[in-house]
């Protein structure tokens, strides 16, 4: 078992009925930062020490992942449980509002927080993932339904569990070596993190349990403006997402930033995280 050690803290808290395991590090504002599948907290390693010289930077194990509480019921995953744990963990760390950070799921989740809290959100970070609206639109293109085959075939009972815990986890390994762009972003020891996460008793449903509810959650909704200040991190070669989605966000988010990153995949913040720090200092500190 790995210990991931650093300058940060390891915490929980409760919300919403469950135990949420956290990594801290500053003093300050809030800064809450929100993974994506198949990640945990760790993902955010590049960037916890980086931000918790202005803020308390807190990045989270959403509900289902590692050390978080996993509830058993597929229905605990849905949207309206997500944004009431955000809620709750905010509040519960005394804050009032905070900078939401997300990737991938926590991205989505972040998207979501924001609609319904915007009083809750100062700034918005999101990190290839689309605004719901554009990923709802891009599910009518046979390109995109290409790219999100995943999506579908979690839908089905234990089969994506067993095929993610076959030979040693090898489908987590290979769902972030084999499409980062960057290589070097995931050695030995961090993928074998990854692995020991995704091995928790519990963990695999729950993180598929996601996808479970995310056609009666996010898909299907409707989004008009949204009036918090967002910036949109992209990695130019995402395999999950393609670029085309990020093309009219302007018209649901009118104070917005995008800034598209080269030679980076889906794991942006993991591939380049230089470049995602000098974007997100801009955006923050300016």
């Amino acid at each position: 078992m790995l210990v991931l050690e650093g300058p940060w803290r390891h915490e929980y808290i409760i919300t919403n009925g469950i135990k949420l395991h956290y990594v801290t590090q500053g003093e300050g504002p809030l800064m809450l930062m929100l993974h994506g599948f198949p990640e945990f907290w760790y993902s955010w390693r590049h960037q916890i020490p980086a931000f918790a010289t202005r803020y308390r930077v807190v990045a989270l194990d959403l509900r289902g992942y590692n050390d978080s509480d996993k509830p058993h019921d597929a229905s605990s995953y849905n949207m309206d449980e997500l944004l009431l744990d955000i809620e709750g963990v905010i509040q519960g760390l005394g804050y009032q509002r905070c900078v939401l950070v997300g990737h991938d799921w926590g991205g989505a989740i972040a998207w979501c927080f924001a609609y319904a809290h915007p009083e809750m959100v100062e700034k918005l970070v999101v990190m290839n993932i689309p605004h719901p609206a554009k990923f709802q639109a891009g599910l009518r293109t046979l390109e995109q339904l290409q790219r999100s085959w995943y999506i579908f075939f979690f839908q089905l009972p234990w089969l994506p569990e067993f095929c993610l815990e076959w030979a040693d986890f090898r489908a987590i390994a290979a769902a972030l070596t084999e499409t980062a762009v960057n290589k070097a972003a995931f050695g030995l020891l961090d993928i074998e993190a990854y692995k020991d996460a995704a091995a928790k008793r519990g963990a695999l449903t729950a993180m598929v349990n996601y996808y479970r509810n995310l056609l009666g959650g996010v898909i299907g909704q409707q989004w008009g403006k949204l009036a918090v200040p967002t910036l949109m991190l992209w990695g130019e070669q995402d395999t999950a997402f393609g670029k085309e989605l990020t093309y009219g966000t302007e018209d649901y988010v009118p104070d917005l930033r995008i800034h598209y990153i080269p030679n980076s995949g889906h794991w942006v913040q993991q591939e380049q995280p230089q470049l995602v720090n000098q974007w997100l200092k801009e955006f923050l500190f300016q």
